[in-house]
């Protein structure tokens, strides 16, 4: 199931409402060491839930598992999947690669992608981070990785036009810590953590939260630790016949919100954007044909 539609993360989100209060809580216990929680004795994991042996036996079975054991080992495929390296990736992929040119396997994987991350989104989740991220009472932090700072610096750069009030923070400079001092309650972190997940971004986001700060993660369907933080989580499908991950699906869901907050403060906005304008045609940055 580790590169298959669902996780046992996402199984276990999705039977949230269906489960009793014992087995509730064994379920938050497993997702706040995911996936390290499951891959010990079954006695060991019913212990640290503070339920019975039994609870978590119901509980495996409700995920569709025959036993511990298979739910186990399916943990462990996970597991291989978060640590691959690009190498690792590549070779898995190229063994058995079919015929089809590229193009249009990898277009058919990123249509899969999306097609799976938009199925775990809730609108109305997807409209409160909106509204959190347009809210212009609190600051707005953006964080990036190693990798993902890409997708924060697109973020950010849109951002910056629509709202007054925030700041591009890359985990991977020895100056984040700098960024933590003036936060305040209230404001709101936008952070980007994908496998092969990035410490310093952990503990930005823990210090972050200690401080009163809201967090909404973007993350991959295997899930960041910084998800146990957050107030909202959106996890997108980036498995593609590449050594590399995709950032299509998570591309989508920024672009998605950029068009969604601009129309939220919208006259504000637009007085900021045609300010923006006349800066450039001052500075003569744009060639003009006419």
């Amino acid at each position: 199931m580790s590169d298959s539609t669902h996780t046992i993360s996402d199984l276990i989100q999705q039977r949230l409402d269906d489960l009793t209060r014992a087995e509730r809580q064994l379920a938050h216990s497993i997702l706040e060491n995911y996936p390290a929680s499951g891959l010990g004795p079954l006695t060991a994991l019913a212990e640290d839930a503070q339920v019975s042996v039994p609870t978590v036996a119901r509980m495996v079975q409700k995920l569709g598992f025959k036993g511990y054991p298979e739910f186990q080992a399916e943990l462990r495929e996970e597991l291989k999947a978060r640590v691959k390296n690009p190498i690792a990736k590549h070779d898995t992929w190229a063994e058995g690669a079919p015929s089809q040119h590229l193009l249009n396997r990898f277009t058919n994987a990123v249509m899969d992608n999306i097609r799976h991350t938009l199925g775990q989104i809730r609108p109305e989740v997807f409209d409160a981070a909106c509204a959190m991220v347009g809210d212009t009472r609190h600051h707005l932090y953006i964080v990036g990785g190693r990798i993902t700072h890409t997708l924060a610096e697109y973020l950010f750069l849109h951002m910056q036009v629509i709202r007054p009030r925030i700041t591009h923070i890359q985990s991977t400079s020895n100056t984040w810590p700098h960024h933590l001092l003036d936060v305040q309650k209230g404001d709101v972190f936008v952070i980007f953590d994908m496998r092969r997940y990035e410490n310093n971004t952990l503990k930005l986001a823990e210090l972050a939260h200690a401080k009163g700060a809201r967090l909404i993660l973007f993350t991959d369907q295997w899930r960041s630790p910084v998800d146990r933080l957050a107030d909202i989580s959106f996890s997108s499908r980036i498995v593609v016949p590449s050594a590399w991950d995709s950032g299509a699906a998570p591309l989508l869901l920024i672009e998605t919100m950029i068009s969604t907050v601009q129309n939220l403060n919208w006259e504000d906005t637009r007085d900021r954007m045609e300010e923006l304008e006349d800066m450039f045609d001052q500075t003569k940055l744009f060639r003009k044909f006419t």
